[in-house]
């Protein structure tokens, strides 16, 4: 305003800002959801009509006084924005910020597309003749506006040191966690504690979580399984314990082994990560199967007749390893980049020599990253469905269960209901160890300080056994893919090995007709839509999922834990359940999603955030905090700092999150497989429906595209953000001589 200060008017920018948009989204957008989904093409539209009309047309004259109180909130917030900076202010903010998100939040979830939601209301009241649809662009941002006004009014009072930015992020981020993780899980974990005649009670809980099919030990007094709750705990730790110590052993060689393996170990690893989850299980079936290369080998060469040995624990183990072991190559790559060479150099003047130094400093500096990828790898285990449908046999795990459990005959959604909370419990638990094992020591080793050391190379001892193991396992990833990759240049796997370019041409033919270029190939709409999806989530995925890290390592509020644990719980709930829980929260008002491609995006976000969450954690635990001290000393804004100090030295993890998350985007299956309709075809539900009808040559011939695409946007993103530059001397390690 004009007639304040310079001083006042730069402290309120940002509250007249959030003012601003909460008002131009009240006028300028409609308010509620459209059918058609084009809600940002209607804004000329805000002023016409029931359907399309802003917040304050469909209170003025539609009668729906109850979005007035989300118009009164920003008023009151105005007002606050016209104050000078203190307590009053703050409270004035969180009453009209808080009063008015929480009034439109309570309109929606009360009032829906038939009057009242809730029967109670219909016989309190009576029937409501007025109905309101889903939230539209409109009522989105207003409440966005109201939501951060809120939180700003808590920096006002003093709390989260009265840090605006802070406070919105906060804020913010929980908000975001409440409704698009615990908000539609709650809703769905929900069935567990309703019998089959619809009453609540903890006895139908207990009797759906301690029974013999999950929790029985058959198995060991000779019966022929145990319990689906064992299953999943015991195959968790092995793939969580081979996943880590494969990924450390490959971040070694790439980052302290000969420089020849840094490049093909980077794009081998890789390989895993960026392909279908049924084309490995598809693979290890070629290898190992009935059928498989393995079999006819042992039944040529020692006269034993073909089985299916491989189907089960190990195959599901197996498999399971060999798609999660890039997750801690790259977590794991992160951490080994950033130990200072200066501490190992510290310790060889001492006279310890490269064995000991490698025992004492650099693996002990490896504990935040192990501790990570650990608990990423079990809660990937976990909540991992594809591997254990191709390949699991009679063995049965708690994702599995899920499944049938709600699209089976059965139907039994408390028990689905039942088994979700296992792994959520489970989950909690291994959380838990990761954080006394990680406990409170310090592993800072990114300073302010410079740090011009080399790097120690692995001592001979310690490169023997890392290459013995990860070299191996390296030429394993090979011959998977040679073997599955063929299927896609063949005219019919296991009768015609003619080669062919035919199912290449079945899905992807490109012609010129009258009219200019015509996309002829069956595929190509899903592809166009799964690359649109996939690039609108990945750099909010990873922005986020930095924010959230850098919240959990650089700041401290009430309710920190449940923080962390909120921005997990995705993970730890398998992909089938989350799924189901977005159509269960978000087919009705006030949030209707299903069946557009923002619910898909939505998915993708929060299904991928912990590894973002996750990657960040581990980096910043690196990072010392004098670095953030020192640049707000200098008078520059926490968000500046972010940008300018923080988020260089984040590159391995910003790498991490945004590859990751882009190709788990394309790859995923269970999280998507409800939420896909003809008009948003995905990559994956093609691919299945193709193997659902034998055309195995098509789909191989697509997985191979979406390799050879996912690859160029690997690096694409790699060469984009680039490389942490921690101003140490770029010599090349050699190799010592003892």
């Amino acid at each position: 305003m004009p007639g304040l200060p310079t001083s006042l008017r730069d402290a309120n920018a940002p509250l007249w800002a959030w003012v601003a948009l909460g008002l131009v989204a009240y006028l300028l957008f409609p308010w509620y959801a459209l059918q058609d989904g084009n809600g940002l093409l209607a804004i000329g539209q805000a002023w016409s009509g029931a359907e399309t009309g802003n917040g304050l047309l469909q209170a003025l004259s539609f009668g729906r006084p109850w979005l007035w109180i989300g118009f009164a909130g920003l008023l009151a917030c105005a007002a606050a924005a016209a104050m000078k900076p203190g307590r009053a202010q703050g409270s004035l903010l969180l009453l009209g910020g808080g009063a008015g998100a929480l009034g439109l939040l309570a309109g929606g979830f009360l009032i829906g597309a038939k009057g009242w939601s809730f029967a109670f209301f219909n016989t309190t009241f009576g029937e409501l003749s007025l109905q309101q649809f889903g939230m539209g662009w409109g009522a989105f941002l207003a409440l966005a506006a109201l939501v951060v006004l809120g939180a700003f009014g808590l920096a006002r009072r003093g709390l989260f040191r009265g840090d605006l930015f802070v406070a919105a992020a906060v804020v913010g981020s929980a908000s975001l966690l409440a409704l698009f993780i615990v908000f539609p899980v709650l809703k769905s974990l929900a069935g567990a504690f309703f019998g089959e005649d619809g009453r609540f009670g903890l006895a139908s809980f207990a009797e759906r979580i301690f029974n013999e099919r999950n929790f029985g030990l058959g198995c060991l007094a000779g019966g022929v399984r145990c319990g689906v709750a064992w299953n999943t705990l015991l195959l968790g730790t092995a793939v969580a314990a081979s996943t880590t110590l494969l990924g450390t052993l490959m971040a070694l060689m790439a980052e302290r082994g000969p420089r020849r393996y840094a490049k093909p170990l980077n794009i081998l690893a890789m390989l895993p990560i960026i392909t279908p989850p049924f084309v490995v299980g598809l693979g290890l079936i070629l290898l190992f199967g009935r059928a498989g290369i393995a079999n006819q080998l042992l039944e040529w060469a020692f006269g034993i007749p073909p089985s299916r040995w491989f189907y089960g624990a190990f195959g599901v183990w197996l498999a399971q390893t060999f798609a999660f072991t890039p997750i801690a190559f790259m977590i794991m790559r992160g951490v080994v980049q950033g130990i200072a060479p200066s501490l190992e150099e510290a310790a060889q003047t001492l006279r310890a020599d490269s064995e000991r130094t490698f025992a004492t400093i650099t693996l002990p500096l490896l504990r935040p990253g192990l501790a990570n990828a650990f608990l990423v790898g079990f809660i990937e285990s976990m909540a991992d469905f594809g591997n254990p449908v191709v390949v699991g046999g009679q063995f049965s795990v708690l994702s599995t269960e899920i499944f049938f459990a709600i699209v089976g005959a059965q139907y039994d959604q408390g028990r689905a209901a039942s088994l979700a909370w296992l792994l959520t419990l489970f989950a909690l638990a291994v959380f838990a160890l990761q954080r006394w094992v990680v406990g409170r020591r310090s592993y800072t080793t990114v300073t302010g300080k410079g740090d011009a050391g080399v790097p120690m190379a692995l001592p001979r001892r310690a490169r023997l056994a890392v290459q013995s193991i990860a070299l191996p396992w390296i030429a394993f990833t090979l011959v998977v893919y040679l073997f599955a990759f063929a299927g896609g240049f063949v005219q019919t796997w296991g009768r015609d090995y003619t080669l062919t370019l035919a199912h290449f041409k079945t899905a992807f033919a490109f012609e010129w007709g009258q009219f200019g270029a015509v996309w002829a190939g069956t595929a190509w709409n899903s592809f166009f839509t799964t690359i649109k999806l996939a690039a609108i989530s990945a750099p909010l995925t990873a922005g986020l999922g930095l924010l959230i890290a850098w919240l959990l390592a650089r700041t401290q509020f009430r309710g920190q834990g449940f923080f962390e644990f909120a921005a997990l719980l995705a993970f730890a709930i398998p992909g089938t359940v989350l799924g189901v829980s977005y159509i269960l929260a978000f087919n009705v008002p006030p949030f209707e999603l299903t069946g557009t491609g923002l619910i898909i995006v939505l998915c993708f976000l929060f299904r991928n955030l912990p590894v973002g969450v996750r990657a960040g954690t581990a980096a910043f635990q690196q990072l010392d905090k004098s670095l953030d001290e020192a640049s707000l000393m200098l008078r520059a804004s926490t968000a500046r700092t972010l940008r300018h100090v923080v988020l260089p030295l984040l590159k391995p993890a910003l790498v991490a999150a945004l590859v990751y998350s882009f190709v788990r985007a394309i790859t995923t299956v269970s999280a998507v497989i409800f939420l896909v309709t003809a008009e948003n075809e995905l990559a994956t539900t093609y691919i299945i429906g193709r193997v659902g009808n034998g055309d195995y040559g098509v789909a191989l011939a697509y997985c191979t595209v979406l390799i050879v695409m996912m690859s160029a946007a690997t690096a694409a993103i790699q060469w984009i953000v680039g490389e942490r530059r921690l101003g140490r001397r770029a010599a090349a390690i050699t190799t010592p001589g003892t």
